[in-house]
């Protein structure tokens, strides 16, 4: 099988592809993007205390300590991806996330069961990170390993519009229930149904999965029989720089995310004043706009390259980041759209090319172990803490202003890793079998 066999990919199974990622990416995000959302809901029922912002603080640690799980899941799943195939590890992630989503929506709280229900969920919500680790690094190796060389990052785009997507659904529900129910009826049984909604989303995208083929290029590393015997091993003896490079710009995709979906709803309602269905319908609207412009933000990066991707990436956040935290504390309905949008921007810039990049740095034989290590150490890092950085900063300093200099930090240390990385946007992902090479750190090419 040549390499020009396997580029060509029908658009039909282009789209089936698109589908089969996008569907478990988004059941993986629906769940933390409606834990945040509902963060103070989840803190009366499971954290009951005299102290509003002590118990909204352990709420977002539990959020955070899901994500310590998460490297675990990416060397986990990476290395079973790389060995067994992207396929039937997806199926295998999706099914844990689903099913560990719909028994939160069954979890007994703390007024029924005392200690045991943050116990419960903290266990819950480990079992969700470390299926999650798994999957947004295979999702992208899945549909990047399919799509032509001049448009991978058009195609991977559509990763981050389900992720924007899930978001946004999320927000969506959570906005609806609150404009439909009582603080009793939510306190009592509201909050669980958007947690039931992954049982069925889940089993959908368990078959859509199991459906399709593997991809083509871990189809051609099999049939040469040169499969990775111990993919973690020569990922870190091979690709250790590479990781390190790309790590520190996936810091930033992982923060400017987190900052502008999960925590800004949060952030409205306690620096902008706004009521919390307020909040949800200002991110609501900021979350489609996202989406929407996610396809935009891979056409550009397929036109000028991944760097000057990443350099636009980091200096529009490093520009816009103090006026949209600015803005989203005033308190104004239209001033706090306009933030949160200008904060979007970036995010979505630094999602896209994350999602590109995730595949080009690594080849084909290790590409699942070294990307799943790399987004999840990342993400562990300044993603899962970034609601608990960003409420103690505020807590520390008095100022509503101060996680928007914690992220233009970031920024600068993302840029610096993006750009000691080669260019990788147009180069082949189906390297020779057996050959562990890959994109690299050094300049341009």
């Amino acid at each position: 099988m040549t390499s020009a066999t396997m580029e060509r990919v029908r658009p039909q199974t282009l789209r089936k592809v698109i589908v089969a990622a996008g569907i478990g990416n988004f059941v993986e995000w629906f769940d933390f993007a409606v834990y945040g959302f509902l963060a103070t809901t989840i803190a009366q029922q499971f954290f009951p205390s005299g102290d509003a912002s002590a118990a909204l603080l352990k709420t977002f640690a539990v959020f955070a300590v899901a994500f310590a799980f998460r490297p675990l899941g990416g060397i986990f799943f990476g290395m079973l991806g790389d060995r067994i195939g992207r396929k039937r590890t997806l199926a295998m992630t999706i099914l844990l996330m689903a099913g560990a989503t719909t028994l939160i929506g069954l979890l007994p709280t703390y007024a029924a069961i005392g200690v045991a229900a943050p116990i419960l969920l903290s266990l819950i919500r480990c079992a969700q990170g470390f299926s999650a680790g798994g999957e947004y690094a295979g999702a992208c190796a899945y549909l990047m390993e399919h799509a032509p060389n001049d448009k991978r990052a058009w195609y991977g785009s559509f990763i981050p519009v389900s992720t924007f997507a899930a978001f946004g659904s999320a927000a969506v529900v959570a906005y609806a229930l609150e404009a439909s129910l009582s603080a009793e009826a939510m306190g009592s049984w509201g909050w669980r149904l958007p947690f039931l909604i992954a049982a069925p989303l889940g089993l959908v995208g368990l078959y859509l999965r199991w459906k399709l083929d593997e991809t083509p290029a871990f189809q051609a590393v099999t049939q040469e029989k040169a499969v990775a015997h111990s993919p973690l091993k020569e990922t870190l003896r091979n690709h250790a720089a590479a990781m390190c490079c790309l790590g520190a710009f996936v810091s930033l995709t992982a923060l400017s995310f987190y900052m502008f979906t999960t925590y800004f709803a949060t952030y409205l309602q306690v620096a902008g004043g706004l009521s919390r269905a307020t909040a949800l319908l200002v991110s609501l609207i900021a979350l489609l706009f996202a989406a929407a412009i996610c396809p935009l933000a891979g056409l550009f990066s397929d036109r000028v390259g991944r760097r000057k991707t990443v350099m636009t990436a980091c200096a529009l956040l490093i520009v816009v980041v103090y006026p949209s935290f600015l803005m989203a504390s005033s308190g104004s309905f239209a001033a706090s759209i306009v933030g949160v949008m200008l904060l979007a921007i970036g995010a979505v810039l630094c999602n896209v090319v994350t999602a590109a990049l995730l595949s080009e740095t690594f080849p084909t034989r290790t590409r699942y172990t070294a990307s799943a290590v790399t987004y999840n150490m990342a993400y562990t890092l300044f993603g899962g803490t970034a609601p608990l950085m960003a409420t103690w900063l505020i807590t520390t300093t008095g100022s509503n202003l101060s996680p928007a200099f914690y992220l233009m930090v970031v920024a600068l240390l993302g840029l610096a890793g993006g750009l000691a990385l080669s260019e990788t946007s147009r180069i082949s992902l189906h390297d020779v079998p057996g050959e562990e090479k890959g994109a690299g750190v050094g300049a341009a090419a």
